[in-house]
């Protein structure tokens, strides 16, 4: 199974993603590759894959990345071998990925993956949160805030979507939903229709 959370940059999805990974200990972390700078605290391999342009780029010529895209000037991608491994064990792997890559990922896996949109209260809420977190600049910022129609209108492609105006109650109701998932997902593999 893979669940897939996605949202504008400043919604949460990272901060619920790190609450599913609390919650259901036995959910695997999808790691995604990237381009983009290291931030403070962040760990290669855990955080992301921090790679070169060039060794992304090679990636992407061998076939290696399941889906990529770049945006604000670095790549971001899901190495095709961690999924792969992940289905082939019957492991359950969490995906915090860009609207267009967790697209991908329901194109390419439409049985076993599970797409759950995180939507901003506004934009008023979503500038200030990016603000607060201090790690890019205003352009940076409004850069990320250009990109939040395109990101909105796609969330009609996702099996969930949970507007996260009060944190806690966002998580409540996200992993509810995965629970219930779980439970058909289970009942499917054992042929209980």
């Amino acid at each position: 199974m893979l669940i897939v959370v996605s949202a504008p940059s400043g919604a949460g999805k990272t901060t619920i993603a790190k609450k599913i990974l609390e919650r259901f200990p036995f959910v695997k972390f999808s790691v995604s590759a990237t381009t983009r700078p290291k931030r403070n605290g962040e760990i290669d391999g855990k955080d992301y894959f921090f790679l070169t342009r060039e060794e992304f780029e090679k990636k992407i010529q061998n076939g290696e990345l399941l889906e990529w895209e770049e945006i604000y000037g670095n790549y971001y991608g899901t190495l095709r071998s961690v999924v792969e491994d992940a289905l082939k064990n019957g492991d359950i792997l969490l995906f915090d990925v860009d609207v267009n890559g967790a697209i991908s990922i329901k194109k390419k896996f439409p049985d076993d993956s599970i797409l759950i949109f995180i939507k901003p209260p506004n934009i008023e809420t979503l500038k200030e949160r990016l603000k607060r977190r201090r790690t890019e600049s205003e352009e940076q910022i409004q850069k990320r805030l250009e990109r939040v129609p395109m990101e909105l209108e796609k969330a009609s492609y996702f099996d969930y979507i949970f507007v996260n105006d009060r944190l806690e109650d966002t998580v409540k109701s996200v992993l509810r939903a995965i629970y219930n998932e779980f439970e058909r997902w289970k009942a499917v593999q054992r042929h209980e229709y």
